[in-house]
């Protein structure tokens, strides 16, 4: 099951090409199966929602949430302040709120009794002007991320090191179909249901 928001309810952004969904049906060997249940433009508020939509019959939840509370918190990156001090105060009451309800509605998918993952927020392509301070931004939320993830015992797909170059993305934010064939891959890597890439040779001498 995939469960968040359009890192996986992509279909409307890859101009035609298969979406993350279609990507990890195609690579996924039988009796495996996926399903989607991501809705674009979700935030952590509303991932009970989909929660509510898991088949008694799922074995994994992937879930990618959080992106569009980050982008909810973007006017951090112009918010007038006095002093760094300041920043940091204004950016750590922000990040603090939203690790709260993302670890409430990551406890509401774990008491599903299912084997859970969730993911990173991956850095996007956004443009020279923003995109160094917009990392930083993001590197506090995916703190939050991580953190519940290792406190919970889950597992974690960290996607700013699956989407890296530009082709990767359809616009700022939403993977393209080149995007989503790298995030369904990782995907069945990591539920075991896809080998995980051979190692690169080594050279002796």
């Amino acid at each position: 099951m995939l469960l968040g928001d359009s890192i996986f309810d992509n279909r409307r952004y890859t101009a035609g090409e298969p979406d993350v969904v279609t990507h990890l049906q195609r690579l996924l060997p039988a009796p495996w199966r996926a399903t989607l249940a991501a809705v674009d433009g979700a935030t952590t508020a509303r991932l009970a929602e989909q929660l509510a939509r898991v088949p008694a019959d799922a074995s994994h939840l992937v879930i990618s949430i959080g992106g569009n509370d980050a982008v909810q918190n973007s006017d951090l990156l112009t918010l007038r302040v006095a002093s760094s001090a300041e920043a940091l105060q204004a950016c750590g009451e922000r990040v603090l709120a939203f690790e709260r309800r993302y670890r409430q509605a990551i406890e509401g998918a774990l008491k599903l009794g299912y084997r859970t993952a969730v993911c990173t927020v991956y850095n996007g392509a956004l443009g020279a002007d923003v995109a160094a301070a917009a990392r930083v931004g993001l590197t506090l939320f995916n703190d939050a991320i991580l953190r519940t993830a290792a406190d919970l015992r889950i597992d974690v797909l960290e996607l700013r090191h699956v989407c890296t170059e530009p082709a990767d993305y359809a616009n700022p934010i939403e993977p393209s179909g080149r995007g989503g064939l790298k995030i369904a891959a990782a995907i069945g890597r990591m539920v075991g249901a896809l080998p995980a890439p051979a190692p690169p040779a080594q050279l002796w001498t």
